[in-house]
């Protein structure tokens, strides 16, 4: 998946839209190299902010990405694809919401 193609479909879920379910398979394949590589508990450059340009900023996501709404599937690819495209600034920390006993169908 070449950053061009991350970027698109950065700018795609941003308008609450759907990428393909091929699009959605390759991009949980990618996301799931780096997090496997990183451990359970980060150090995190500071300063984080909540705010500000992607490329230059550290962002932390503190869990409950899904069941908060009619936008889960969009919101969470959201987060996996902007990981997959900075891996180094963005942290995703699991929730309750996103725990193998909520998420299990």
């Amino acid at each position: 998946m070449s950053v061009d193609d991350l970027d698109k479909h950065i700018e795609t879920l941003m308008k609450c839209e759907l990428i393909s379910e091929q699009d959605v398979k390759s991009l949980c394949s990618k996301a799931r190299e780096i997090l496997v590589q990183e451990g359970n508990v980060q150090v995190i450059d500071s300063p984080v902010t909540v705010g500000g340009q992607i490329p230059d900023t550290n962002y932390l996501f503190l869990g409950d990405f899904v069941d908060r709404g009619f936008y889960s599937v969009e919101t969470f690819l959201l987060l996996l694809a902007l990981k997959v495209r900075y891996p180094d600034r963005m942290m995703l920390i699991r929730g309750n919401h996103e725990s193998r006993q909520i998420t299990q169908v």
